[in-house]
C-alpha cells in the first residue's frame, strides 16, 4: 500500500510540476485509471488520515485524495455496504479534525466528501439526523467547532439541487433532506450566534472566523432558515445585527452583502428593515466610499439597494423620506464616474421596476398623479441626465484606430440595456418633455461649438424611444435634427472619422425612426438623401443609413420624384460597386431606390431611371462572362474572386429590382411593359451565365437562380416564350452541378407560377424526370444520406409537391413511375434525424395523400383507370407498407417529437384513403384490410428493443381503432356540405385522439435503447 501511495504522490507531482507535457499527460492518464480501481478507496483514506509529520504536509497529494473520495462516493456511494459507509464516515471525520486549522481548501474538500456520503445514507431513515449527532460529538473536541462550521456551510449547498453539480441524487430525496436540515435551524442559528459572540481569537484570525460564520449563515439562508421567524422579530434578530456590524469590516463586507441580498430576495420584511437603515448605510458606508472612490464598495452597495427597491417598488412609490433617500443613494451610484459601467448597469432593473410600478398606478386619482408629477418626474429627469452622461462615448473611454472608433464592450452593453428604462422614463415624463430635454437642452447649432459627444448620446436616446413618441405624442418640430443633418451632410468625408462617425450613425438611426414625420419638412429632403448617401460609405454608419434611406423612400417617396433627387438615388446605386456592403444592406438600398423609381408618374423618366439602375449591376455581370476578359481573370486569382463577388452582388441587386417591379403589374397597370423590356435585356445575359463554367460556384448559381425567380414573378405572361429554354437550362445545370439545389427550387417557382398551363405539361414532366434520374437524388436511399444532403431533400420534395399541386391532373397522372419513385424517397427521408429534411419529406407525403383523396372524391362513383386517383392508389398499393413502416420508425428516437403532428396527419390521411378506396371498385387494389396488414407487418418486423415487452399486442388494436375514427372524421369533413364541420387534420375527436396516441408513443420511446440505433433503409 505504501508503494501505491508513493506512486500516487509521484504522479500528482509530475502532473502539477513536470516541464514535459507528454509526462504530464501520462501522469494524468494513470491517475484517471487509478481512480476507477478499488484500491483508490483505501489509498485515498490512508493519505487523508495518516498521522505522518504535519510539519511537512503534502497538500497536493492530500487534496487529490479528498477529491478521489468525493468523486467515488458520488458515483459509487449507493453501492457501499452499511459498515463500509460507517468506516468512511469515521475516517473523514478524523481527516476533517486533522485539517481543521487549514489549509482551508483541503478542509472544504473533506467536508464535501462527508456531505456526499451523508446524502447517500438512504439505509438510514434520517441520515442528516444521524450526522448531526456526529457533529455534536465534535463540539467537545479540540478545533471541533471549525469542522462543524465548515460542514454546516457545505452541507446545505450540496442539498440544494440548483447549487450542486451532483445530479445523482433523486429530487425526492433532496426534498426530504431539505426538510431534515430545516428541522435543525434553531440549533444551527444558536451555534452561529454563540460563535459570533466568542472572541477567543484576535485580529486577522477573528476576522476570518467571522467571515466563515457569515458564509455558513448564507448557506442556511439559501435553504430557508428564516422562514419560520416572524417578520416582527426579524429586525431585532442578533444574527442580523451581526451582519450589519460585519458590513463595516472590509474582509467580511462582500459576504455580508451577499447575505443581505439573499435575505431581501427571500423575505418580504427585509426591504422595510433595510429601508429603515438607509441613513446609516449612506453615512457610514456610501459617502466614505464615494469620497475615496472605492468602486468595489460602491458597486456592492448599489447591488444591495437595487435589490431592496426591486423587491418592494410599492414601498419606494410611497415617497417616504427613507424611500427618497434610497433613490438618491442609487442616483449617486449612477453618477459616480467609475472606470467601467457595472455600477450604473446594476441599478437599471431597480429604476425599471419603480417606473413600471408608477406607470401601473391609477393616474385618475389625484394622489397618484401628484406623486408622479411632483416627486418622481423631477427624480427621473435628473436620472436621465445622469444616464446620458454615463452612456457618453468620449475620448476618455474609447480609442480611435485608423479612423475607426473602438468602444468598450461594457459601454456597448450598458447602452443596449438602457432601452427599456428610457422608454419607461419617456412615458413618465411625457414624450414632449422627454424630447425637449434631448433636443433643446445644452445643444447649439453653431458648428464650432456643437458638443458632438452630447449630440451622439441624445440622438441615441431619441432613437430608442421613437416608437413611444410616435404613438403617444403629436408630430414634434425636428428642426434641430434637420440642422444636424445639414451640418454633417456638408462635412468633408475625411473628417467623418472617430466620434463623428458614431454621431453620424446615431443621427441616421433617429432619422430612420422618425421618417414618417419627414414629409413635414419637404425643403430638407435633398439634404437627407445626401446625408444617407455619404453615410452609406462609412462602415460604422452603413447599416443605419441604409435603413434610414429605405424608410425615407417608403414614407416620403412623393418628395423624391424630382429629377435632381432621383439623380442622387441613382448615384447611390452606381456607387455600390465601389464599396462592398453586406447583401442585407444592399437589399435595403436597392429596394428603397426601386420603390421610388417605380412610383415615378412620368413613364419616360421612370424607364430611363430603371434602365440606369439596372445597368449599374448589369455591367458587373458582363465583366465576369466577357470572353476577352475571362482569360486575364483566370490568370489572376485575386481579380477573378473580385469579379465573381461583384457579379454575385449584381445578380442579387437585379433580383431586388425585379422583386419590386412585380407590384405595379399586379395592381392593374397592364399597359406598363417595363418588366417585359427589362426581361428582354436580362434573359440573354442570364442565359450566358447559366451556360458558363463559372456556375460551378454555388454562390453564383444561387444568385442567378434568385434573379431568375424574381424575373418569373415580375414578368407574368411575358415569360411564357422563355419557358422551354429556362426549364431545359435549369435541369441541364443541375445534372452538371448536383450539389446546387437552387436549380430545383427555381424550377418549382416556374411550376408554381405557370403549372396550370396545359401546353407546357411535357416540359414539366421532362424536368421532373431529369431531376429524379440525377445521381445525387438516386442516392437518397437511406436516412443517413438524407441527413448528409438535407438541402437537396428539401428542394426535391418541395418541387414534387409543387408539381402535384399546380400541374393539370392529366399531367400528374401520366407520371405514375416518377410519382412512385419520389414517394418512396420521401418515405425514406421522413426517418432522417435532420428536422428540416424530415419535415419537408413529410409535407410532400401529406400533399400526395391529400391530392389522392380529393381526386377520388371528385371521381366518385365512377373511377376511370388511368385517372389521377387510380394512379395514386396504385402507388400506395406498392409503397403504402413502406410509408407506414417509415412513419413508425420516424417516431422512434430523440428527434421524434418534432415529427408528431405531421406523422399523425399522414396516418390520418392514409387511413382515410384506404377507407374510401374500400368503398369503390379499387378495393381489390387498396382497402382497409391493407392498412391493417401494413401495421401488423411493421410492428412484427421491428427489431428487438424497439418496443417494450408485450407492447405489440396492445399497440395494433389501439392504433387501428384510433385510425378508423380519425379517418371517419377526415372523410366527414371532406364530404359534408356543412361549413361548420371541419374534422380534417386533427380537428375531430378521432383525429385528436390519434395525435395524442402518436405523441405518447413518440415520447415514451425516445430513451429506449433500440430507438437510438440506425434506422433501416427503404422497405
Amino acid at each position: 500500500m505504501n508503494e501505491l501511495q508513493s506512486k500516487v504522490a509521484h504522479a500528482v507531482h509530475v502532473l502539477n510540476h513536470h516541464s514535459q507535457s507528454c509526462d504530464r499527460v501520462s501522469a494524468n492518464q494513470w491517475l484517471v485509471q487509478f481512480q476507477q480501481t478499488e484500491a483508490a478507496w483505501e489509498v485515498a483514506t490512508s493519505l487523508l488520515t495518516s498521522s505522518s509529520d504535519l510539519s511537512q504536509p503534502n497538500f497536493e497529494v492530500e487534496f487529490f485524495a479528498a477529491q478521489i473520495l468525493r468523486r467515488k462516493i458520488q458515483n459509487e456511494g449507493y453501492c457501499l455496504q452499511l459498515g463500509t459507509k460507517d468506516s468512511f464516515l469515521n475516517a473523514l471525520l478524523i481527516a476533517a479534525r486533522r485539517f481543521s486549522l487549514g489549509p482551508p481548501q483541503l478542509l472544504t474538500q473533506v467536508c464535501l466528501a462527508l456531505s456526499a456520503l451523508v446524502l447517500r445514507g438512504v439505509e438510514h431513515k434520517m441520515p442528516i439526523e444521524q450526522f448531526f449527532s456526529c457533529l455534536n460529538k465534535l463540539q467537545n473536541q479540540e478545533n471541533g467547532n471549525a469542522v462543524i462550521l465548515e460542514m454546516l456551510t457545505v452541507l446545505p449547498e450540496e442539498v440544494v439541487e440548483d447549487n450542486s453539480g451532483d445530479w445523482s441524487i433523486d429530487s425526492r430525496y433532496r426534498c426530504q433532506f431539505t426538510l431534515e436540515l430545516l428541522s435543525h435551524t434553531s440549533t444551527v442559528l444558536e451555534f452561529l450566534l454563540l460563535q459570533s459572540k466568542q472572541s477567543l481569537e484576535s485580529g486577522i484570525q477573528l476576522q476570518e472566523k467571522n467571515k466563515k460564520i457569515l458564509r455558513c449563515l448564507l448557506s442556511w439562508v439559501r435553504v430557508g432558515c428564516f422562514s419560520e421567524i416572524t417578520t416582527s422579530s426579524l429586525p431585532s434578530h442578533p444574527l442580523l445585527n451581526f451582519v450589519f456590524i460585519s458590513l463595516q469590516v472590509p474582509s467580511s463586507f462582500d459576504v455580508s452583502i451577499e447575505v443581505l441580498i439573499e435575505l431581501v430576495c427571500r423575505y418580504e420584511g427585509l426591504p422595510q428593515i433595510l429601508l429603515s437603515k438607509i441613513q446609516y448605510l449612506k453615512e457610514m458606508l456610501l459617502l466614505p466610499a464615494l469620497n475615496s472612490s472605492d468602486e468595489k464598495l460602491i458597486g456592492r452597495l448599489a447591488c444591495l439597494m437595487s435589490e431592496v427597491g426591486q423587491a418592494a417598488p410599492a414601498l419606494i412609490a410611497e415617497a417616504s423620506p427613507e424611500a427618497l433617500m434610497l433613490a438618491d443613494f442609487l442616483l449617486s451610484c449612477v453618477s459616480f464616474p467609475s472606470e467601467d459601467w457595472e455600477i450604473p448597469d446594476s441599478t437599471l432593473q431597480f429604476w425599471c421596476s419603480l417606473a413600471n410600478y408608477l406607470l401601473s398606478l391609477d393616474l385618475r386619482k389625484e394622489d397618484s398623479t401628484k406623486i408622479v408629477t411632483e416627486v418622481f418626474s423631477p427624480l427621473f429627469s435628473t436620472l436621465l441626465d445622469a444616464l446620458l452622461l454615463r452612456a457618453q462615448v468620449d475620448d476618455n473611454v474609447c480609442n480611435v484606430t485608423n479612423g475607426a472608433l473602438e468602444i468598450p464592450d461594457g459601454l456597448i452593453n450598458f447602452r443596449t440595456n438602457l432601452e427599456e428604462l428610457l422608454v419607461d422614463m419617456c412615458q413618465i415624463l411625457g414624450p414632449s418633455i422627454y424630447v425637449q430635454k434631448l433636443l433643446y437642452d445644452r445643444l447649439t447649432t453653431s458648428d464650432s461649438l456643437i458638443p458632438w459627444v452630447d449630440v451622439e448620446i441624445r440622438m441615441f436616446a431619441l432613437n430608442l424611444v421613437a416608437e413611444t413618441v410616435l404613438q403617444d405624442g403629436p408630430p414634434l418640430h425636428l428642426s434641430m435634427v434637420m440642422q444636424l443633418v445639414t451640418i454633417l451632410a456638408s462635412t468633408p468625408p475625411v473628417d467623418l472619422k472617430g466620434l463623428l462617425s458614431l454621431v453620424y450613425k446615431s443621427l441616421a438611426d433617429a432619422v430612420g425612426s422618425f421618417s414618417r414625420w419627414i414629409p413635414l419638412f419637404p425643403d430638407n429632403i435633398r439634404s437627407l438623401l445626401i446625408f444617407c448617401a455619404l453615410g452609406i460609405r462609412e462602415s460604422i454608419s452603413t447599416t443605419s443609413c441604409s435603413s434610414a434611406l429605405r424608410k425615407l423612400c417608403e414614407d416620403a417617396s412623393v418628395l423624391i420624384h424630382e429629377p435632381q433627387n432621383l439623380e442622387i438615388l441613382l448615384w447611390i446605386a452606381e456607387d455600390l460597386e465601389k464599396k462592398i456592403l453586406s447583401l442585407e444592406d444592399e437589399d435595403k438600398i436597392v429596394s428603397a431606390i426601386t420603390l421610388v423609381v417605380n412610383s415615378v408618374p412620368n413613364k419616360e423618366l421612370k424607364r430611363n431611371s430603371l434602365a440606369r439602375l439596372f445597368s449599374s449591376s448589369y455591367g458587373a455581370i458582363e465583366k465576369l462572362i466577357d470572353a476577352e476578359v475571362q482569360h486575364s481573370l483566370t490568370q489572376n486569382p485575386a481579380a477573378y474572386t473580385e469579379a465573381m463577388n461583384s457579379a454575385i452582388r449584381g445578380l442579387y441587386r437585379i433580383a431586388v429590382i425585379l422583386r419590386h417591379l412585380g407590384a405595379p403589374l399586379s395592381s392593374g397597370h397592364a399597359d406598363d411593359d417595363t418588366s417585359a423590356v427589362l426581361l428582354g435585356m436580362f434573359w440573354p445575359l442570364l442565359q450566358k451565365i447559366f451556360s458558363s463554367p463559372h456556375m460551378e460556384n454555388s454562390s453564383l448559381s444561387a444568385a442567378a437562380c434568385c434573379s431568375l425567380s424574381r424575373a418569373i414573378h415580375s414578368s407574368g405572361e411575358h415569360f411564357h416564350i422563355l419557358l422551354p429554354k429556362v426549364l431545359d437550362c435549369l435541369s441541364a445545370n443541375f445534372l452538371l452541378f448536383q450539389n446546387h439545389d437552387c436549380y430545383i427550387r427555381t424550377a418549382a417557382v416556374i411550376i408554381e407560377e405557370f403549372g396550370h398551363t396545359v401546353e407546357f405539361g411535357s416540359l414539366y414532366i421532362n424536368s421532373f424526370e431529369r431531376f429524379t434520374s440525377a445521381a445525387s437524388l438516386s442516392a437518397l436511399n437511406s436516412s443517413n444520406i438524407c441527413n448528409r444532403e438535407p438541402d437537396l431533400v428539401e428542394a426535391y420534395t418541395y418541387f414534387v409537391s409543387t408539381f402535384v399541386r399546380f400541374c393539370p391532373k392529366a399531367v400528374v397522372a401520366s407520371c405514375g413511375n416518377l410519382l412512385e419513385v419520389s414517394f418512396q424517397k420521401a418515405a425514406i427521408c421522413c426517418t432522417a434525424m435532420h428536422r428540416g429534411a424530415a419535415l419537408a419529406a413529410m409535407s410532400y407525403l401529406s400533399c400526395f395523400l391529400e391530392t389522392c383523396l380529393s381526386s377520388l372524391l371528385e371521381s366518385l362513383p365512377c373511377i376511370i383507370e388511368g385517372s389521377l386517383g387510380a394512379v395514386m392508389i396504385q402507388v400506395l398499393f406498392r409503397r403504402g407498407e413502406g410509408l407506414l413502416s417509415n412513419v413508425v420508425y420516424a417516431l422512434l428516437g430523440v428527434s421524434a417529437m418534432s415529427k408528431v403532428h405531421k406523422s399523425a396527419t399522414i396516418l390520418q390521411q392514409l387511413a382515410a384513403v384506404c377507407c374510401l378506396s374500400h368503398r369503390t371498385i379499387l378495393m381489390t387494389v387498396l382497402s382497409w384490410n391493407s392498412m391493417c396488414g401494413w401495421l401488423q407487418s411493421t410492428v412484427q418486423t421491428l427489431p428487438a428493443g424497439y418496443l417494450r415487452q408485450g407492447e405489440a399486442e396492445t399497440l395494433i388494436p389501439l392504433w387501428m381503432n384510433a385510425l378508423a375514427s380519425a379517418a371517419s372524421d377526415y372523410l366527414a369533413s371532406k364530404t359534408c356540405r356543412d361549413a361548420s364541420i371541419d374534422h380534417a387534420h386533427m380537428q375531430g375527436k378521432g383525429g385528436r385522439t390519434l395525435k395524442r396516441i402518436i405523441r405518447d408513443f413518440a415520447g415514451s420511446h425516445r430513451n429506449l435503447p433500440g430507438s437510438h440505433r440506425s434506422l433501416p433503409n427503404s422497405l
